[in-house]
C-alpha cells in the first residue's frame, strides 16, 4: 500500500468522525468526546504507514502491535478498523447491540485487529510492553504502539510500566497520550498534579516530546522517527469532542449522546454533508 498524502488522512479523520458520532446516537451511547479526541492518532497508526499493520492478516505473528488502552474510546477504534478493511463497515451498525462483537469497550480478539481487552484503565501499557518483551525473546523486530489517556497517567500501575520500560530499554514501544486535559469529572490537572506531564516521563527515563494530537503530520513524524535506546513517548495535546464546535472541550460529552439533529449539525461541520 502506498502512503497516503496528508490531505488524504485529513479526509479519512473527518469520515471516522462522522461514523462515530453517528454511532453514539444510533447505539445511545456515550464517550463521545473522548473518542473523538483519539480520532487522529489511530488514524495515524492505521492509515499513514508508518506501523505495520494487514487487514487481510491481522494475526501476523510479525505486524506491529496498536494497543487503544483507553477502552471507552472503542467507537473510534472500531470505525477506524472498519474504515481500514478489517471487517465490513456494515458491522458497525451492530455497535452495542446485544450479542454483537463490538461493545462499549473492546473485548479480547472479539474482531480482527484488536489485540487486547481494555476498558479498565492503567493496563493496556503494561500488557504492550509484555508483547515488546516478547518481541526480544523471539528476536522479532515488531513494534508495539500504546495510546493511553490523561486519566490513566492517574494510574500507579502506569508509572510502575514506565519505570518497567525505561529499566528494561524497550525501545520497541512507542506511547501516545490523548493530553484532552478532561477525565470523567473535571479538569486532569486538577484531579492530581500531571503537569509537567512531558518532563515527568523524561524523569522515568522515556525519550519524551510534546506535540499537537490533531496534527497528523506531527503524529506521522513521530511514529516514523528512528528509534533510540530507550522507550518513546509523545504528550499529544488534544481536544475532548474535537471536529465539532457545538462539542469541543465541553465534559458534558463524556457522557451526553448526540440528537438526530445534532448528528447533522455536525456532519455538515466535518464537510459529510
Amino acid at each position: 500500500m502506498s502512503r497516503p498524502s496528508l490531505a488524504d488522512l485529513e479526509r479519512i479523520a473527518r469520515e471516522i468522525r462522522g461514523e462515530v458520532i453517528a454511532m453514539s446516537h444510533r447505539a445511545d451511547t456515550p464517550h463521545l468526546g473522548s473518542a473523538l479526541s483519539c480520532v487522529d492518532m489511530l488514524v495515524a497508526c492505521y492509515f499513514s504507514g508508518a506501523l505495520r499493520v494487514d487487514p487481510s492478516n491481522p494475526r501476523n505473528p510479525d505486524r506491529d502491535r496498536i494497543i487503544l488502552s483507553k477502552g471507552h474510546g472503542a467507537m473510534a477504534l472500531y470505525a477506524v478498523l472498519a474504515y481500514r478493511g478489517f471487517f465490513p463497515r456494515e458491522e458497525l451498525l451492530t455497535f452495542n447491540r446485544e450479542g454483537s462483537r463490538f461493545q462499549e469497550h473492546p473485548g479480547p480478539h472479539t474482531a480482527p485487529g484488536i489485540e487486547v481487552a481494555t476498558g479498565s484503565l492503567g493496563h493496556g501499557l503494561a500488557v504492550g510492553l509484555g508483547m515488546a518483551l516478547a518481541a526480544r525473546s523471539l528476536q522479532k523486530n515488531y513494534r508495539v504502539a500504546a495510546i493511553i489517556s490523561d486519566g490513566e497517567c492517574n494510574e500507579g500501575s502506569t508509572w510502575e510500566a514506565a519505570l518497567f520500560a525505561a529499566a528494561n530499554k524497550l525501545s520497541n514501544v512507542i506511547v501516545m497520550i490523548d493530553y484532552n486535559k478532561w477525565q470523567a469529572t473535571g479538569r486532569s490537572d486538577e484531579v492530581l498534579a500531571l503537569r509537567p506531564l512531558r518532563e515527568k516521563w523524561a524523569a522515568f527515563g522515556w525519550d519524551a516530546v510534546e506535540i499537537d494530537g490533531h496534527d497528523l503530520k506531527a503524529l506521522v513524524e513521530f511514529l516514523d522517527a528512528p528509534a533510540s535506546d530507550r522507550p518513546r513517548i509523545a504528550v499529544c495535546h488534544t481536544i475532548k469532542g474535537k471536529g465539532c464546535s457545538f462539542m469541543e472541550d465541553d465534559n458534558n460529552w463524556h457522557y451526553r449522546v448526540p440528537t438526530a439533529e445534532e448528528v447533522e449539525k455536525a456532519r455538515k461541520e466535518l464537510g459529510l454533508a
